[in-house]
């Protein structure tokens, strides 16, 4: 409390001692006149009007600064003002952000910005804060004083944020200082434009915070798809199968062996684990061929499997039931509506950071009657969206000379987190 008496006083005292050196000389000037020198009248009324005038605006200032800064230090009572803000954006956005704020300034004009620079020049109108001032003419505080302040913002990048240096000052000399004063406006410009970058900081924030819970709640949503999908064997197959290995079971009992043990290992490759979505390339491609053979018992000669997959890219990282859901593609929409069958491909390659896993076929191809509803390869493409953040995709082509390949192309090594707001794909409508 002590403290800021002193400063007050210090204030006062520092601009009428300045005033009042000013006016001494103004009457010693007018003393110096002949004959009009004579007559102290004048000189008398111009020094205690004068003095008058600049203690009333002295204090008006110190009034106003303390009800838009609730103190009275050196910072808040200065007529020019600085700032340094720290935001967490990379120093383009940064600029875009502090520009949108500065055109929003009450009174702004005349901004220059250059965003090449990261530099932003304004001049802000400076408001009447008590409306028309009295003696206007005849208020030496107003005889100076400029119509506008102005304000300088640099962005200065950073290596994962940008530092904003703003300065808010009268548009007048330094030297100005010592005998006018800003009734606060320019602490006020300076404090609405924190105000607005921490707001626009805020909703910046908030808008991530949603969109993160938004692709949190669908990634849930396609996992539990996903366990569900583990969780049940489709009817149709499962009855098929059954029904085939206890007709084998009367004519040919090793073959019957043969595709209930192929039955077996799928279901055991179908049930959900504990270790959750990701699998293997190894594991799935047993899921794969389990099903592909129990197929192969089922239609003859009529399916042919090739399967070119080296050992070490056995290892890579697979979401569960992904290679599952392109061959039943391959299975359902090529090879099966052909009367003569066909041929399934499944190939592996290793480019040194990527992993390309192909599923072929030299069936139907891309007809009106084969396309399904594009529901298994949205979710491919969604489950790697969400999985990937990019770094992985899912092509479908037509196959040469007939049929279609599904390739997918995954990093060879998983990495550690996986961001999860990066627009999907193109759907296809092959399934």
């Amino acid at each position: 409390m002590i403290r800021s008496f002193f400063r007050q006083l210090f204030f006062v005292l520092r601009i009428t001692t300045v005033w009042g050196l000013a006016v001494i000389g103004v009457v010693s000037m007018y003393s110096s006149i002949p004959l009009v020198g004579d007559f102290d009248l004048p000189a008398m009324l111009f020094s205690f009007l004068t003095m008058g005038l600049v203690i009333a605006g002295a204090f008006s200032h110190l009034h106003r600064v303390r009800l838009l800064a609730g103190r009275l230090d050196g910072e808040a009572l200065a007529n020019r003002q600085k700032r340094q803000i720290e935001v967490p954006f990379e120093a383009g956005e940064t600029f875009d952000l502090l520009d949108a704020a500065v055109r929003e300034l009450p009174g702004i004009t005349q901004v220059q910005s250059a965003r090449d620079s990261l530099q932003i020049k304004a001049k802000v109108a400076r408001p009447r804060t008590y409306g028309e001032p009295l003696l206007r003419r005849w208020n030496p505080l107003l005889w100076f004083a400029p119509v506008s302040n102005q304000l300088l913002a640099t962005v200065s990048p950073g290596s994962d944020s940008g530092r904003i240096l703003l300065i808010c000052e009268p548009e007048s000399p330094a030297w100005s200082d010592w005998f006018l004063v800003d009734d606060g406006t320019n602490f006020e410009n300076a404090e609405a434009l924190v105000r607005a970058i921490t707001r626009r900081i805020g909703e910046r924030r908030r808008a991530e915070q949603a969109s993160a819970a938004q692709t949190a709640t669908r990634k849930e949503l396609t996992e539990a798809k996903l366990n569900l999908l583990h969780a049940q064997v489709e009817p149709h197959f499962l009855y098929n199968t059954l029904a085939s290995a206890q007709l084998l079971a009367r004519s040919d009992p090793p073959r019957a062996e043969a595709m209930l043990g192929h039955l077996i290992q799928y279901l055991r490759r179908s049930l959900p684990s504990a270790e959750g979505e990701m699998s293997t390339l190894g594991v799935e491609l047993e899921r794969a061929l389990a099903y592909l053979e129990i197929l192969k018992v089922r239609m003859g000669d009529r399916l042919d499997v090739q399967v070119d997959v080296a050992e070490p890219l056995r290892a890579t990282p697979l979401p569960a039931m992904m290679l599952q859901t392109l061959v039943e593609n391959a299975i359902k929409h090529g090879l099966e509506p052909r009367t003569g069958g066909g041929t399934v491909w499944i190939r592996a390659r290793n480019d040194g950071e990527a992993v390309t896993v192909t599923v072929a076929d030299n069936g139907a191809g891309f007809t009106s009657k084969t396309q399904g509803t594009g529901i298994g390869l949205h979710n491919v493409r969604e489950r790697l969206r969400l999985r990937y953040d990019g770094a992985a995709n899912l092509a479908v082509v037509a196959n040469f000379p007939a049929g279609v390949a599904a390739t997918l192309t995954v990093p060879a090594v998983m990495p550690a987190v996986m961001p999860a707001s990066v627009p999907a794909g193109v759907e296809d409508t092959h399934v």
